[in-house]
Formats: C-alpha cells, sequence, structure tokens
C-alpha cells in the first residue's frame, strides 16, 4: 500500500467470527470505486512512492558513478578517504538495502498479523486516513519534505567526503577483531546517547515539536516506509548528531564502518515496522545488550497518549533506564517471546515532568557532544 495514497484497503468486521479469528482477518483488500492504476495502489520506493523523486535519485547516484568513471582518481579521491568510487558505492548500498529491507519487513507485518505491535483494530481506517494515520494535508507536506530530504542527504555525503578527509574511512592496517567491536560498540552508544538527548528535546521543547519532529508523529501505527518520512530537518539533524559525531569520537576502520551503517539502517526500519519478533534481525542481534529494546518499544512511542514521552533510545535502550524513560508497551501481549527480560520488571507509572525535561537541559548534552567532536577533529582528526 502506498504511504502517499489514501486508497488503502478498508477493514470491515465481520460479526461472525471469533475474537481471535476477528484479530487476525480485519485486513481485506477492497477495490475503490474509481479504477485507479497500480502506482495509485502499491509502491516499493522509499519516497513517498513518487517516480519522480527515485527517479532524481536515480539519477544523482548515476552521475557518481559517472564522474568517477570519466574523472581521474587523483582529481577526485580524498586522502584518508576511501576511494570516490567505493564513496558511490556505499551510497548505492544504502539506498539499495533500505529498499529491499523495507520491503521485507512490510512483507512480515501482513503475512504475519500475530507479530504486530498493535492490536489490528488500531489500524482501522475510521476516517479518511491512510493505513498509518495520516491525513491527505499531512501526506502532501511529508512528500514535500522527502524531496529536500533527499536533496539535503546528498549534498550532506558530498559535503563530508570532500570537507572532512577520513569521515569516510579508507584502507587502514588491520585491528584485532575484539578491538574493532570494542569500537563499533563505543561507536553506538556514543551515536545512541546524541540521539537520545536529541530526540527528547524535540519532544520537550514546543518549537521543535510543532514545528519539526510532530511531522514524524503523524504515523500513529507506523509501518517501516514511515521511517525517513519526517521534516527535512530532522533527517538532516540525525544524519549530524547521530553518525557524524559518532565516527568523529569513537572512528571505525572501513569495513566496520560499512557494518555500522547498514545495521543502522536495518535497526531504523525495524523499530517502525509495526512487527516485534525473530524476524527482526537487527534488534535480536542486540538483545544481549543491556536493557536491549525491541520494536515494540519504539511502537509504543508513536502510538500517542503520551506514550511518545517514553522510549527515545535507538540503538540499545540503555540511555532509557538511565535517565527515566524507559517503557515496556505492550510487550505483555506479544508472542514469540519478543518481550525482553528487562520488560518483565515492574513498570514505571505515567512520568511526570522532571528538571531533565527543560529546554536548555535536554539540547545542552547534544551541543556538548557536537563541541567534543568539533575539538577532536581540529587536534586529532580520525585518529
Amino acid at each position: 500500500h502506498d504511504s502517499a495514497t489514501l486508497v488503502l484497503a478498508p477493514l470491515r468486521r465481520r460479526s461472525a467470527m471469533t475474537a481471535q479469528s476477528k484479530e487476525l482477518l480485519k485486513y481485506e483488500r477492497a477495490f475503490p470505486e474509481t479504477e485507479l492504476g497500480f502506482r495509485s495502489h502499491f509502491s516499493s520506493l522509499l519516497f513517498s512512492g513518487s517516480w519522480a523523486l527515485t527517479a532524481l535519485e536515480v539519477a544523482g547516484l548515476a552521475s557518481l558513478f559517472g564522474v568517477s568513471k570519466w574523472l581521474p582518481e587523483e582529481k577526485l579521491d580524498v586522502c584518508g578517504s576511501m576511494p570516490f568510487k567505493e564513496f558511490s558505492r556505499f551510497l548505492l548500498a544504502k539506498a539499495v538495502v533500505t529498499r529491499l529491507y523495507n520491503s521485507y519487513l512490510e512483507a512480515v507485518f501482513f503475512a504475519f498479523p500475530k507479530y504486530r505491535t498493535q492490536p489490528s483494530r488500531e489500524h482501522a481506517l475510521h476516517q479518511k486516513k491512510d493505513l498509518c494515520g495520516r491525513d491527505m494535508e499531512q501526506l502532501s507536506s511529508i512528500h514535500r519534505h522527502d524531496k529536500i530530504t533527499m536533496l539535503s542527504q546528498f549534498g550532506l555525503n558530498l559535503a563530508l567526503y570532500f570537507g572532512v578527509p577520513g569521515f569516510f574511512p579508507g584502507a587502514s592496517a588491520p585491528q584485532a577483531m575484539h578491538e574493532r567491536f570494542l569500537r563499533l560498540l563505543g561507536n553506538h552508544y556514543v551515536l545512541s546517547f546524541g540521539m537520545y538527548w536529541m530526540h527528547r528535546a524535540l519532544h520537550v521543547v514546543p518549537a521543535l515539536w510543532e514545528k519539526i519532529h510532530s511531522f514524524h508523529h503523524w504515523a500513529r501505527h507506523p509501518l517501516s516506509r514511515n521511517t525517513y518520512q519526517d521534516h527535512w530537518l530532522d533527517n538532516f539533524a540525525n544524519a549530524i548528531v547521530g553518525h557524524g559525531f559518532a565516527q568523529v569520537l569513537v572512528p571505525l576502520d572501513n569495513s566496520t564502518f560499512w557494518f555500522s551503517h547498514m545495521f543502522r539502517i536495518f535497526e531504523s526500519l525495524e523499530k517502525h515496522s509495526g512487527v516485534s519478533c525473530g524476524f527482526n534481525l537487527a534488534h535480536t542481534m542486540q538483545r544481549w545488550l543491556p536493557f536491549a529494546q525491541m520494536p515494540h518499544h519504539h511502537d509504543w512511542h508513536h502510538e500517542g497518549h503520551k506514550g511518545c514521552n517514553y522510549t527515545f533510545s535507538s540503538l540499545g535502550g540503555v540511555w532509557d533506564c538511565v535517565f527515566g524513560t524507559r517503557k515496556a508497551g505492550r510487550a505483555a501481549d506479544l508472542v514469540d517471546g519478543s518481550a525482553t527480560r528487562w520488560d518483565k520488571q515492574p513498570s514505571m507509572g505515567r512520568r511526570g515532568k522532571s528538571i531533565m525535561d527543560h529546554s536548555v537541559v535536554c539540547v545542552s548534552p547534544v551541543i556538548a557532544v557536537g563541541l567534543a567532536a568539533g575539538l577532536k577533529l581540529q587536534r586529532d582528526g580520525f585518529r
């Protein structure tokens, strides 16, 4: 089902069904009265299902390969960074992985209703909205921001490659496996710390919520397609505060850098996928971490009813526990052992405001991480 259209299949109730069968069979395909083409019903394309935007992205990626083919390497390659040809392959790989894994997760959502994080009734189309809870005006706004997101992310990557030598790491001396693992762990916890506080600030600072982050929360019942459907500044800040600052403070070597970015794509898509089970590959891999989360934690964050004031962490989940914002959500209702051992502990009640919800307090850690990254980059580079 295309997130940019409102002709999604409506849900029908059958009074004769049992409670269980109602839950599992509630989704039915019903065609609209007017005949619409294939593109009006379904698209696996990332940017709002827009062929024009996707064609523009393909053109941008193709231009990178064209430049790398026709210009000599010495004019393109940056000292300390991966070759420009590899940089082009890296951006292409991220685009392909995002689309393929998004399709996989949405297939899981529709094929295995019992693993959904929200009951099927939560997706009922009571009003003229899409399956994720957004109306036409909101979808139109998201479509505009998808355009700016694509262009700004493309520009940011080019700026980092040519402007910050070593950010996209080139070949280096081999590192011991345990050192690479510890660096990856440290990098991800630094990434998660900065993004935790930025995410929390986007919720508690009124201007940031109203003008930026609320766009993402128009999807009350998220699917993986919603992952990057934000205000373009939200995506831009995520890229800088997340992988940007983390790579400066805890640099990864070439192969670990590749793995980190692909893993982060998996994790980001999964936590918006609407399913919480063993099919979530990245979350299953990280379940051994202290206070690790599963997609049902972030799904609760999207449901509303102040659930959005919980579970801000991106990777792992330790920062939600440290700063008192963890919530198990619907963990008790899940099957397949998706609930973590931390979900079985007594849950906190409704969280009141604290000093940490003050605008200055929320923004300060993000600024501190940015200053630390800037000082280290100036002093040591990517050592």
